[in-house]
């Protein structure tokens, strides 16, 4: 007997939350706010509409399934399975931050504030969930949004949506090589701030930045393209590191490879520097197109 699908629905922590951790009471984080000429009551209004509708999303599971709910922070602990149909409540963001822990379950990215979210990946409306949900156990349209993939060489893996950042833990000055993966040779010696390598995803974010101060005439891809770029950001040049390589792009089955001359470097993905994989001098990263992919629903 199989088991009945489960929705999982993936929130984070609010603002107005945050507050009263670290100031105890409504009382405290109201003073606290307008002491720097802030009200509470905005970010007291953005958490409730942001809890109601978690709970306007938990009440469209259908009652025949299973249903489970999880915590951004706890998302590395979190196990799941190949059943479940995952649920982001949210912002974009937070659809990036579940990516790099599915193995191809379908997404649902529910809207919690239409209008100040972008809504790119945040897509539909927490009164549409049940219907939402119906589809992506039927089969229903989605997109597969390319994700990019680290691997080092003593086989630790990241995966990411919209970028990897492969560079220093405090975005200083880090030292490397660098050169496409396969090339005879150790690569260009380089010092730099680090390296980034983005999705058409990403290309909305930290790479479309990147893309503009450069002037690049490379066209960005689309979320779907199996397609990445990437740049080095604030190459030095001097006798010793070279400035020749600071840009390109990637596709199937090609990649760019890091060998470390630092004491330690890290690579994280979509921001998250607190789920990073660490490497020391010697220690060489792949980075490429990702085998997995995000399946959206459209």
């Amino acid at each position: 007997m199989s088991l009945a699908p489960r929705a999982v629905l993936v929130h984070r922590r609010t603002e107005y939350e945050e507050l009263i951790d670290r100031h105890g009471t409504h009382g405290q984080a109201a003073f606290f706010l307008s002491s720097r000429h802030r009200s509470i009551d905005e970010v007291l209004e953005r958490h409730n509409r942001t809890r109601r509708a978690l709970r306007e999303v938990a009440a469209a599971v259908p009652l025949t399934w299973r249903s489970s709910q999880v915590e951004r922070a706890d998302l590395d602990r979190f196990l799941f399975a190949p059943e479940d149909v995952v649920v982001v409540v949210g912002q974009d963001g937070l659809v990036a931050n579940t990516a790099k822990y599915l193995s191809g379950q379908p997404v649902v990215g529910i809207d919690t504030d239409p209008g100040r979210n972008p809504g790119v990946l945040v897509r539909h409306r927490c009164a549409d969930t049940a219907a939402l949900l119906r589809a992506a156990i039927a089969g229903g349209r989605t997109e597969e949004l390319t994700m990019v993939e680290a691997v080092a060489d003593d086989t630790q893996r990241l995966l990411a949506l919209n970028e990897i950042y492969l560079g220093p833990p405090g975005h200083q000055t880090a030292r490397y090589r660098l050169g496409p993966d396969g090339e005879q040779g150790p690569g260009e010696p380089q010092a730099s701030s680090g390296v980034i390598v983005g999705t058409g995803t990403g290309a909305t974010g930290w790479l479309r930045s990147l893309w503009l101060e450069r002037g690049s005439t490379t066209r960005l891809p689309a979320p779907c393209d199996r397609r990445l770029l990437w740049f080095v950001r604030e190459a030095w040049p001097s006798p010793a590191t070279g400035t020749s390589r600071t840009s390109g792009h990637l596709e199937r089955e090609q990649g760019l490879r890091l060998t470390v001359e630092s004491d330690r470097l890290v690579v994280f993905g979509d921001g998250m520097e607190a789920d990073a994989l660490q490497l020391s001098w010697g220690q060489s990263v792949r980075v490429g197109i990702a085998a997995a992919s995000l399946r959206l629903l459209a």
